[in-house]
């Protein structure tokens, strides 16, 4: 018996573990080491840099031809882990944007407003739900193309997503009429003042000239967009399980019990869906007009939460404690943008930014006249994983790019839309973004995930924009 025991005992395996993709944190920590690591092995240098007005702003631009080493300063062990606080720091704004408006909507979801307004909605919709995808993300894509819609679009995936699923979609789908939606409108926008109005100012051209090249532009991208998406939720909706987030959607908590005779909204949700829609639009014109940006927003929503639980007849110490239901609803979407600027911070400590952008440059004057143009759109395209901020990456491209247009035959017009394309299209995918990573972390879409279904689209875009980049540099915009 103890013989067979112990053979029955000796043939016992520990069953294997299944490998799991990392966790968002590993993998953006993972990429501040191997950050740090290359800082070893690229010669530190800077370009010197002045003060000058764009638009009606001061900004911090490099000088042209100015480019010299510098002492190397590498990333130690210590500093590595140094980062991630100082990331932090740097986008604490964004941070705690996302805490005060998680916490406005969990204000918002304990009066039961949204989600009886959902149920009423996807009742109201059967039959019809795929029409409201071009909808939607024209909207958000206008967004995109005027105010250059990006930090602002966190709040509407905390709608969207459940919308979608209500509307037997999946959460991949609400997000990316989000995400993909004002991500086209950005990437080929006419008149976004952060990017296009900054490369412009910058490359000494009208503000918002050529406008009408890039209106057809954002036709094409945002056409593109709504059709990637509108096929896969219909794929979907027809079988479920062809859904990307299928396993993880089914774990979902989405309240189903507010079906028939209790979808009817009361007098007083209903005040409260009044109220978020008219804090959307105050939103917009706050953002168009009056320039707000994350404090004006973050405090309007704050304004709207705290309203809609006394409207909702919540007693304070139950708006106090959804407030904070909602802000740890959203712990891992806002942590992860200071993850992301650490990367930032590891390459801006190091001196190695500039050394990139001076070798890029210097390819690209190399390349023959009808291949330039294409030149500095793949250098904004991998530039842009490294500098996720639109402006930022203007500042700090543009007055290289400027006189290296004029030396190479493309004109200035063309090289601010190399620039434009390069900076939008990656917004999608890079895992440096802290606004996507954050909207993923709160739509619960693993990274991974979303890359895999969104990777066919980002590729056509970059077809789609070297067409209309070679059209425009050989027919429209000639030097």
């Amino acid at each position: 018996m103890s013989g067979s025991a112990n053979t029955a005992e000796g043939n016992t395996q520990k069953p294997k573990k299944k490998w799991e993709f990392p966790h968002v944190f590993a993998l953006m920590f993972g990429l501040i080491i191997i950050t740090a690591i290359l800082t070893y092995f690229i010669p530190a240098g800077e370009y010197d840099r002045e003060t000058k007005i764009v638009g009606d702003q001061e900004r911090t631009v490099v000088i042209n031809d100015t480019y010299h080493e510098v002492e190397g300063s590498p990333t130690g062990f210590f500093e590595i882990f140094e980062t991630v606080h100082k990331g932090m720091t740097q986008s604490a704004d964004i941070i705690f944007f996302i805490f005060i408006v998680g916490g406005a909507f969990g204000i918002l979801n304990a009066t039961k407003a949204i989600e009886t307004g959902l149920a009423n909605l996807s009742m109201k919709m059967a039959d019809k739900e795929i029409y409201l995808i071009p909808v939607i993300m024209t909207l958000f894509a206008l967004g995109g193309g005027t105010f250059g819609m990006s930090e602002e679009t966190i709040p509407f995936i905390m709608i969207l997503v459940p919308l979608a699923m209500k509307l037997g979609f999946d959460s991949l789908t609400g997000a990316a009429m989000v995400i993909m939606g004002s991500g086209a409108g950005f990437t080929a926008s006419f008149m976004n003042p952060f990017t296009v109005g900054v490369a412009q100012g910058i490359a000494e051209l009208p503000t918002f000239s050529g406008m009408a090249v890039r209106l057809v532009m954002w036709v094409i991208f945002v056409s593109i967009s709504i059709a990637f998406v509108m096929i896969y939720a219909r794929k979907v909706k027809k079988n479920p399980e062809k859904s990307f987030m299928y396993k993880v959607d089914k774990e979902r908590k989405i309240d189903d019990s507010l079906s028939g005779q209790y979808t009817k909204l009361t007098a007083r949700q209903g005040i409260i869906i009044g109220l978020l829609i008219a804090t959307i639009i105050i939103l917009a014109i706050g953002v168009i007009y009056l320039h707000w940006f994350i404090l004006e927003i973050a405090s309007l929503f704050l304004i709207m939460g705290v309203i809609a639980g006394f409207v909702g007849k919540l007693r304070v110490n139950e708006i106090a404690h959804s407030f904070i239901a909602g802000c740890k609803d959203l712990i891992v979407g806002a942590l992860v943008v200071g993850f992301a600027y650490g990367i930032l911070v590891v390459l801006e400590e190091s001196n190695t930014i500039d050394t990139i952008l001076f070798a890029a440059s210097s390819l690209v004057s190399q390349l023959p006249t009808a291949f330039s143009a294409i030149g500095m759109y793949v250098f904004q395209s991998i530039l842009n994983f490294l500098v996720p901020s639109g402006s930022g990456q203007a500042a700090l491209t543009m007055p290289i790019m400027t006189p290296l247009s004029d030396l190479t035959g493309v004109s200035r017009q063309t090289a601010v839309m190399a620039f434009q394309l390069g900076d939008g299209i990656s917004n999608a995918i890079t895992p440096t973004s802290g606004v996507l990573m954050a909207s993923l972390a709160i739509a619960k879409i693993p990274w991974t995930t979303w890359f895999r279904w969104v990777i066919p689209l980002i590729l056509l875009f970059y077809i789609t924009g070297a067409i209309i980049l070679t059209i425009v540099h050989l027919f429209i915009w000639t030097v």
